[in-house]
């Protein structure tokens, strides 16, 4: 199904390009979000290359004369960064909420709404920036499109409102972790070579990039337990190189931690057993 709301609007706008004329401003419908809760209040961890779908509850009030359809007339909440009117960024829904309704007077309608945000990194993420608070908007948007020009006239108009709700959404790059400790197997007493690399999503090239700077802890966990305890803390390098030392005391595995930090992911590598003899 097509984006609910702006890139509906623009794409036919922009493909009409200057035959369009401005249409006249349609009378702002009566439209309250409210208890807007967006991913059930977590964080929004996103990656390069997977889809995040991410669920968004809220309640609408509209007039009873309101048309909301979804096929030329849609609601729903988006969310965007920056100011209403002028957004760094936004993320709009692609499908339609379902709505209960949950009260009515003679002039309104209140429903419980229920949708799905897809946050799609190669699509709807560009840049560092984009790892932040975010915040949610109620969208409302009508489309009218006449193509067929069989009758030597076509037509395109569109209106739309948004309006600033309470909810918000933080989002985070996501972050990953490696782990190698050698030589193995290794004598009990002698020294282990643990390296790895920390990186994180650079949604501006789509790639893993490293993470310099940051704290990692290093952790072991003895054969035969199912507890990691921490060993010693260290600083990624270049690149997000991770490197350190530890005397061989006894079988086991080692592996790094990653708490993240305000724009990053927390993350933690796999296990990776050594054999002390």
């Amino acid at each position: 199904m097509r984006k609910l709301a702006i890139g509906t609007a623009l794409s036919g706008a922009l493909a009409l390009g200057a035959l369009a004329a401005p249409a006249a401003q349609a009378a702002t419908p009566n439209l309250t979000f409210s208890d807007v809760k967006v991913n059930n209040g977590k964080t929004i961890v996103a990656g390069t290359t997977a889809k995040v779908k991410v669920p968004v509850t809220y309640s609408l009030t509209r007039g009873s004369d309101v048309v909301i359809d979804y096929t030329t007339h849609f609601a729903g909440v988006a969310l965007y960064r920056g100011t209403l009117g002028d957004p760094g960024n936004l993320i709009e829904p692609d499908t339609a909420p379902a709505c209960t309704t949950t009260a009515t007077t003679d002039t309104t309608v209140t429903q419980s709404c229920t949708a799905t945000l897809v946050i799609d990194p190669s699509d709807s993420l560009f840049e560092a920036a984009d790892a932040t608070t975010w915040k949610a908007a109620g969208f409302y948007s009508h489309v009218d499109q006449d193509d067929d020009d069989s009758d030597g006239h076509i037509s395109f108009d569109f209106g739309y409102d948004l309006w600033t709700t309470t909810g918000t959404a933080k989002i985070q790059r996501a972050a990953k972790l490696t782990t190698d400790a050698s030589p193995e197997p290794v004598k009990k007493g002698k020294t282990l070579t643990v390296k790895g690399k920390l990186t994180r999503a650079n949604w501006d090239t789509g790639t893993y990039t490293g993470y310099k700077g940051q704290k990692v802890a290093l952790q072991f966990r003895a054969k035969g337990s199912s507890t990691y305890t921490n060993v010693k803390g260290i600083t990624s390098g270049t690149g997000g190189a991770l490197t350190t030392t530890v005397k061989a005391a006894r079988s086991g595995y080692f592996r790094f931690v990653f708490t993240g930090t305000s724009t990053t992911g927390a993350a933690t590598a796999a296990g990776d057993y050594v054999a002390v003899q």
